[in-house]
């Protein structure tokens, strides 16, 4: 799988990146929140892009906010 091979090398170079832009004294905890955030961003950027999203009042409605 082509795909599959070139999002590995697409993965390892931006967490190569990310550990450069982290300061001298960041922590493991510091890597990992960094980790995190940048995989809940990439996971909502992929749900916008296959249509899963939800609109700000159906939300409120889903909660009874509405």
């Amino acid at each position: 799988m082509p795909g599959a091979k070139e999002s590995k090398i697409s993965i390892k170079k931006e967490a190569a990146k990310l550990v450069r832009q982290l300061p001298e004294s960041a922590s493991w905890d510091d890597l990992m929140y960094e980790i995190l955030v940048r995989q809940k961003i990439e996971s909502g950027l992929g749900d916008l892009q296959t249509g899963r999203k939800h609109t700000h009042a159906a939300i409120r409605k889903e909660f009874g906010l509405a």
